[in-house]
């Protein structure tokens, strides 16, 4: 028997009540964060009024409405999984890298970064321009469908050979969800701060639009001066060697936060106004 905590007009509620309540929300928002921005969040939307019409339907006890609603919800849920796994199985990983999970299982830094950190410091060597795209919980649908999907696994030399300036490949953005290579020649909204420098080049604008709107790590080599950038949460590190950068991946995947490792850094390198670089 719970013990009763208050009640709601004549509603009792419990501890048990309270911790369902907060489940469901967390279980909502994470889902949605995941999904925000894609096709996916028409399409719950969809499954949404299709079991607030079910619920309303049965209320009112009408049977051909409800047989049709039952066999409708039932095509929806099926589509809605096989059409959008990619995005389930980001939320089921975004759950796997919460503070309260992280907490109890101590997870490592993907494997990929220091591929991804090792081709950033061969490609700013030879002054190759390129925009890596780190995906974390947001939802890329959108920006991948934009580009070629390739969907390998991320390594150096695939990278190095993607922003080869003779790749039909290079120009445009690689997005890189988990441990995979999942689309090359993406496109990214550019910033419309109007405080960032009308100079700025592409690359960086783009980057720094990208970080604006979701939680993405975004990397950014310069080909005018082979310097590395990366842009978070509207702002644009600069000049990072690549122990500051593979230090800085490392701090945003553990933590989020980068307030801990930045004050060791000077700060015209988080500078968004700044000369341009293509």
């Amino acid at each position: 028997m719970q013990t009763e905590l208050f009640k709601i007009w004549f509603v009792p509620v419990t501890v048990l009540d309270i911790f369902d309540i907060l489940a469901v929300t967390v279980i909502f928002y994470k889902a949605y964060s995941v999904i925000q921005g894609t096709t996916a969040s028409r399409m719950l939307m969809g499954l949404i009024l299709i079991l607030v019409l079910s619920v309303a339907v049965q209320a009112l006890n009408m049977s051909g409405m409800i047989w049709l609603v039952d066999q409708i919800r039932t095509v929806w849920v099926i589509a809605f999984v096989i059409i959008f796994q990619p995005e389930l199985r980001r939320m089921l990983y975004s759950f796997g890298q919460s503070g309260l999970l992280r907490n109890i299982i101590k997870l490592g830094i993907p494997d990929y970064v220091n591929e991804v950190v090792k081709a950033c410091e061969f490609l700013a060597k030879r002054r190759n321009g390129a925009i890596i795209v780190l995906e974390r919980t947001t939802g890329l649908r959108n920006i991948i469908e934009t580009g070629l999907m390739l969907q390998a696994q991320v390594s150096q030399q695939l990278l190095l050979s993607i922003f080869n300036p003779r790749s039909p490949l290079h120009d445009g953005a690689v997005v890189i969800e988990n441990d995979q290579i999942e689309a090359a020649k993406c496109l990214l909204p550019l910033s419309q701060n109007p405080y960032i420098e009308s100079s700025l080049g592409t690359r960086h604008r783009a980057a720094v639009g990208l970080s604006e709107q979701t939680d993405a790590i975004i990397l950014v080599v310069s080909e005018e001066t082979g310097k590395i950038s990366a842009a978070y949460k509207g702002i644009l590190h600069r000049n990072l060697t690549p122990t500051e950068l593979r230090n800085f991946i490392e701090e945003v995947i553990s933590s989020g936060k980068t307030k801990g490792l930045w004050r060791k850094i000077k700060r015209q390198k988080s500078r968004i106004l700044e000369p341009a670089e293509n």
